[in-house]
């Protein structure tokens, strides 16, 4: 990496410092290996994740290079690891094909640059029609849910869905609380084509409505006093089981200890399995503070959790080891979703800037300032002189 560009190098967007801006750094272009592709990436879709680095240094050394959706053009495709296997994964691309992805674990295929180089299983083809754009709010909170339901919740989401399969969870009440965010959104459009029916959101009301279309049963406004208690009231009317908990599935999309742990507990028995997205948020980030964070769920808010309740933290870095979704969920299950309308992207809000560097910081700063609402803030990556 270098502060100055040279002949065969591009650039990155780069927390070089916690609780500073972000930098510009450039890095080497990387020739491609056996099961790899190199992208040019063009869009991308900023997340909280990307602020609690910022701001808090979770889980990184910098300087760190920002962002794990991308989507972009194929430059470059490695040579196939099998040349007689037809179904090799680099197989399924070729130069210049648009595609959309996850991707985060090295430095050659963080997302927050113009090129990166990355294993071929970690992306899938866009969808006819579909703008980079709009899939780029998709990978990483799509495989969010697939990751919770499969490890966390122990719902079975089979793929292919079998012609007339249900599960024998059908009716059980599910709470997905922080239901507008991206990756509530996504859980109930997934759980209900599986046949989950008793979903219960909670979100702001003014997505209600949105909410409900997307297969929401019913829908709570958790700022409304006694949500906690309308909730745990619904629950037990319609669940039709006469033992276990009310409640014996909660989706935690936002991990915050006082906004979403805290009501949770109280709803939360003996028997219900929690899963929280992590980290979980112990204090936010002031302009004189730093900001607190815990990922081990079961150290939140001791002795208010019911005995017998199972806590899970959500760790969708961890995709790649969830049975049968490392070698299908981005190159066929993602696409096959967006493409037959089973999901929809999320919302898109556009940050403007006249370069890779400002676009990134200013939806750094929105982020910061919680201003998206049932929306991703997505910005475009490459400038004009990469394209």
């Amino acid at each position: 990496m270098s502060s100055i560009p040279g002949p065969n190098s591009h650039p990155a967007v780069v927390i070089t410092q916690v609780r500073s801006p972000l930098s510009t750094l450039y890095y080497p272009n990387l020739t491609p290996k056996a099961g790899e592709i190199r992208i040019r990436v063009e869009w991308t879709a900023s997340s909280p994740l990307e602020l609690h680095q910022a701001d808090g240094g979770l889980l990184i050394q910098p300087p760190h290079i920002i962002g794990s959706s991308a989507a972009g053009t194929v430059m470059e495709v490695g040579p196939s690891s099998s040349p007689t296997n037809s179904n090799s994964s680099n197989n399924r691309f070729e130069v210049g094909d648009k595609v959309f992805g996850y991707s985060f674990k090295t430095t050659p295929e963080r997302c927050g640059q113009v090129y990166i180089t990355a294993a071929s299983h970690q992306y899938g083809k866009v969808p006819a029609g579909m703008s980079l754009a709009a899939v780029a709010t998709v990978p990483a909170n799509l495989v969010t849910v697939f990751r919770a339901a499969h490890a966390d919740l122990g719902l079975d989401l089979p793929w292919p869905k079998p012609k007339g399969w249900e599960p024998a969870q059908k009716d059980d009440p599910i709470l997905i609380w922080g239901a507008a965010g991206s990756v509530g959104m996504y859980a109930i459009q997934v759980f209900r084509h599986w046949g989950y029916e008793n979903l219960i959101a909670v979100a702001s009301s003014k997505h209600h409505e949105v909410l409900r279309g997307m297969g929401a049963k019913v829908a709570y406004d958790y700022n409304e006093h006694g949500v906690v208690g309308r909730v745990s009231e619904y629950a037990s009317r319609t669940n039709g089981k006469s033992d276990g908990p009310k409640v014996p599935y909660i989706f935690d999309c936002i991990g915050s200890l006082e906004g979403t742990l805290r009501p949770l507990a109280e709803i939360a028995e003996k028997g219900t399995k929690a899963a929280i997205l992590l980290p979980v948020i112990v204090k936010d980030a002031t302009a004189t503070d730093v900001p607190e964070y815990e990922l081990d769920v079961t150290k939140t808010l001791p002795g208010k959790w019911a005995e017998g309740v199972e806590l899970n933290g959500v760790r969708a870095h961890f995709w790649e080891e969830t049975s049968g979704l490392k070698d299908r969920f981005m190159g066929e299950i993602m696409p096959t979703l967006l493409e037959e309308g089973i999901v929809q992207a999320n919302k898109q809000r556009i940050v403007e800037g006249e370069t890779m560097l400002e676009r990134a910081q200013t939806a750094l700063d929105l982020l910061r300032e919680k201003a998206p609402s049932g929306e991703r803030l997505v910005w475009r990556v490459a400038d004009d002189e990469w394209l």
